[in-house]
């Protein structure tokens, strides 16, 4: 057994003052050992004292060890909680052990080497869960540092790219380059594709950075603006839109923004070339409660074992078609912060039709 003298401080919590001596006795030397003669009294303890494991007995006049536990599990939840019981009190006992309420229970009179072990055996659980609350926080850290670098780095590079848009847009306005093969367009290509991915990361950035705001929310002019780019970039997709707000609505509207620019791409993105109506369909039903809304369209489809997979991040079902397979990732990232809910149906050479549901936080 590992020597936790001076390391280990234990609060024992009895109504009967031999109890209290006698275990003080037989452990001080082992612990740094605290007592207290009542509930009340315990709880000043902890609000004053540094705590590892708590020894309560259950029966007490006033409250029981097993309801004292329930009160200092949310003012004081890193102690480790032990109860003595002197009698039979099973389902109570059980009940409060399924809850997490406490560690474990030991029946009096107490043994000392059982009750040496579990001290022991708590302190261990102790210390695990402050080794990993250290972690968390150090991947909360790292993560954070790792975002504001990517957001910081992306910004940066779009600079350059514009610089380099610049150049050949000059180019081209003075002739002054011969291009036989394409290779500016390539380069233009390129430019573009690399541009439009250092936006979704910003957008990414944004989206799980920025606290939410709610306001006030018109769906019509929503969709119209998140339409409206889509349609000078390809104004051969036809748009079927039909927006019902027959209530007022609050939500975050850069998160509802980034939903809809996402989903109204990926549809016009993945239209069939050959087909002679491209559509996308887009149905907004607004109540007190939520906002239903549906993306259709008439494209390629996704093969029905990627559908688990196309929220996951970087994932693409269909490499015929330029995408960064970060659009997806983002809508649910989004949705997720907003309390929404999305699925996904679709026929591979069909199309494939996007449900979302999303809380109206009015009040």
């Amino acid at each position: 057994m590992k020597n936790y003298s001076n390391k280990i401080s234990v609060l024992y919590i009895d109504d009967e003052e031999e109890n209290l001596v006698s275990f003080k006795a037989a452990f001080r030397r082992q612990y740094n050992i605290l007592t207290a003669n009542s509930a009340a009294e315990g709880l000043r303890v902890l609000n004053e004292k540094s705590v590892h494991v708590i020894i309560a007995d259950q029966r007490m006049p006033g409250t029981t060890g097993v309801e004292f536990f329930d009160i200092v599990r949310i003012a004081h939840p890193d102690p480790i909680r032990i109860l003595l019981t002197g009698y039979t009190d099973v389902e109570a006992i059980i009940d409060s052990i399924n809850k997490g309420h406490i560690f474990r229970y030991i029946k009096k009179p107490w043994n000392e080497l059982e009750l040496q072990t579990a001290i022991s055996n708590a302190y261990e659980v102790y210390l695990t869960r402050e080794e990993l609350k250290s972690k968390v926080a150090e991947l909360e850290r790292t993560n954070d540092e790792l975002n504001r670098f990517v957001y910081s780095t992306s910004h940066d590079l779009r600079s350059p790219l514009a610089s380099v848009m610049g150049v050949l847009t000059l180019a081209r306005m003075e002739g002054s380059v011969t291009d036989p093969n394409g290779y500016m367009g390539m380069i233009e290509s390129c430019v573009k594709k690399m541009d439009l991915y250092i936006l979704k990361v910003i957008e990414y950035y944004k989206s799980i950075r920025i606290d939410e705001d709610y306001d006030d929310i018109d769906f019509e002019e929503l969709a119209a603006e998140s339409i409206g780019y889509c349609k000078e970039q390809h104004p051969a997709i036809e748009f079927d839109v039909q927006v019902n707000q027959n209530a007022e609505f609050t939500s975050d509207a850069f998160r509802l923004s980034v939903i809809l620019n996402n989903l109204i791409s990926n549809a016009v993105k993945y239209q069939k070339p050959s087909e002679p109506r491209q559509i996308v369909k887009l149905l907004i039903e607004v109540d007190e409660k939520e906002a239903n809304i549906v993306i259709e369209d008439n494209g390629i489809g996704i093969i029905e074992h990627h559908l688990n997979s196309v929220f996951k991040m970087f994932f693409r079902g269909n490499f015929t078609v330029t995408g960064l397979g970060i659009g997806l990732y983002i809508v649910k990232e989004a949705l997720t912060r907003i309390g929404g809910d999305i699925n996904v149906q679709s026929t591979y050479g069909v199309g494939t039709s996007f449900r979302l549901k999303v809380p109206n936080m009015k009040k």
